[in-house]
């Protein structure tokens, strides 16, 4: 590998990001789109591979790239077009190929990246050939690579967007719902174009009881209004206004590629993603005991950060639930091990056993709304169940040394006598008399950052603990 590329320095633990084009330019992406043919599709005997892009003014121009990159290794390329993450997931369960999608998610303006996988959407990590793609794309800009010459592949076109909808009003049906307003902030991304299709009748598909109140649906990826990134909660205020002023039932809020929905109830508040994935959780349990499966045989995966009102609730419902390291090419791996039939992250990706195991912010909202929609009360009302815990959020923290800012906080757990797992980083949980809490301190797997977060039955348990930490 030839670290003085600057690709050499973006390929992360399961995707790729960087600057545009100090970083990552249209030969980066060629060289790239050539590795993917010869080390994932040529191996795993696929006879095309699908490629997507979001809405970002470098994105159709870098997905161009790939394409050639991987036509010329002789592997037949579809490109999507514009689409949403989840959309290029679709396309890869539904059609069996492999894929990659242009996009850097939420990141600002100036980034742009890539997100790889394998036909039925199966995930592609470091350590399981994000590396060697890497590897070879590097030998190739170096001209140090194989020269193995092959009959150039064939490019076509097909828009996948009302299949993709389609699939997902199967899998959650929402006809029959009492009538709901619902506020839709796209934040100038993908949701702009997905939305209309899914949950309107803009793709030709039958009209649901739903009233959308757009907000950004314009596809921009200068990000003109706000960033794409519902987890900052600056980000959320123009929803939570909205919801407030249209006297919505909820509002929903999508990353840039969305493939991450973050939800707010009709006061305006922000309904917590662990809260959004007990909820969903009870749903899919539900419909696989419904189906013939035994609820202790039903599984659901969930991140080390998630609120400890998802292990209760599982608990509760009778199902199994199996706790993984944060990043969706770890939850995606378990999920697939287990076949289990949901997995959340705190982080709001929500994964499903029939969407290949994928994430899709769509589908995690569609069941928010058939949840809603299906009884009389109001949404702070219904996710008060799975709300049961003050929470500090994800504090992100520059760190010199993060090896010894982990070990200085194992170090004082020990001292205090501290429950200690480290699946992911180090989670120190204290389970004695009340008040209860728990704290996770790892680094970042993607940027260079110590992430804290705190969980407790109280305020001031939480803020104190905060603190020392």
């Amino acid at each position: 590998m030839t670290s003085g590329h600057p690709l050499a320095h973006i390929v992360k633990a399961y995707d790729i990001r960087g600057v545009v084009p100090d970083q990552l330019d249209a030969a980066g992406v060629a060289a790239l789109g050539a590795a993917f043919a010869d080390v994932i599709a040529h191996p795993d005997g696929a006879s095309a591979v699908v490629v997507g892009h979001d809405m970002r003014p470098s994105s159709p121009e870098l997905a161009q790239a790939f394409a050639t990159g991987a036509a010329a290794r002789g592997v037949d390329v579809v490109v999507l077009g514009l689409t949403s993450t989840d959309g290029l997931y679709y396309a890869s369960g539904a059609l069996g190929l492999p894929g990659v999608m242009l996009t850097a998610s939420h990141n600002p303006a100036r980034y742009n990246g890539l997100k790889l996988c394998r036909a039925g959407a199966r995930p592609i990590s470091l350590e399981s050939g994000l590396g060697q793609v890497r590897d070879l794309a590097l030998a190739i800009l170096d001209r140090t690579g194989p020269d193995e010459p092959r009959t150039a592949g064939s490019v076509s076109t097909q828009d996948i967007t009302v299949a993709y909808g389609r699939h997902l009003r199967k899998l959650v049906p929402l006809d029959r719902i009492r009538p709901l307003k619902v506020v839709v902030d796209a934040g100038n991304g993908m949701a702009g174009h997905t939305v209309p299709v899914v949950l309107t009748d803009a793709g030709g598909l039958p009209a649901l009881p739903l009233e959308i109140v757009p907000l950004y649906f314009e596809l921009d990826g200068t990000f003109p209004n706000h960033e794409a990134n519902p987890l900052e909660p600056a980000n959320l205020v123009d929803l939570q206004r909205a919801v407030v002023a249209h006297g919505a039932d909820l509002g929903l809020a999508f990353d840039g590629d969305a493939d991450r929905c973050f939800v707010v109830d009709e006061r305006g508040e922000p309904v917590s993603p662990s809260a959004v994935t007990a909820l969903v959780a009870t749903r899919e349990v539900a419909r696989a005991v419904a189906s013939g499966e035994r609820a202790e045989d039903v599984a659901v995966v969930y991140n080390v950060i998630s609120s400890a009102t998802v292990h209760e609730v599982l608990d509760e419902i009778g199902a199994r639930g199996v706790r993984t390291r944060v990043g969706h090419s770890f939850i995606k791996a378990v999920m697939a091990q287990e076949s289990a039939v949901f997995g959340g992250e705190h982080s709001a990706h929500y994964y499903f056993r029939d969407f290949w195991f994928a994430d899709t912010g769509m589908l995690a909202a569609m069941h928010v709304l058939a949840a809603l929609g299906g009884q009389d009360g109001p949404l702070s009302a219904l996710v008060s169940t799975y709300d049961r815990y003050v929470s500090s959020g994800e504090i992100n923290s520059t760190v010199a040394d993060p090896p010894a800012a982990l070990a200085a906080v194992r170090s004082w757990s020990v001292a205090q006598g501290l429950s200690l797992d480290e699946l992911d980083g180090i989670t120190a949980t204290y389970d004695g008399a009340p008040p209860r809490w728990w704290l996770n301190v790892r680094s970042s797997n993607t940027e260079p950052l110590v992430r804290l977060n705190v969980e407790a039955d109280d305020r001031a348990t939480m803020e104190q603990v905060r603190d020392r930490a």
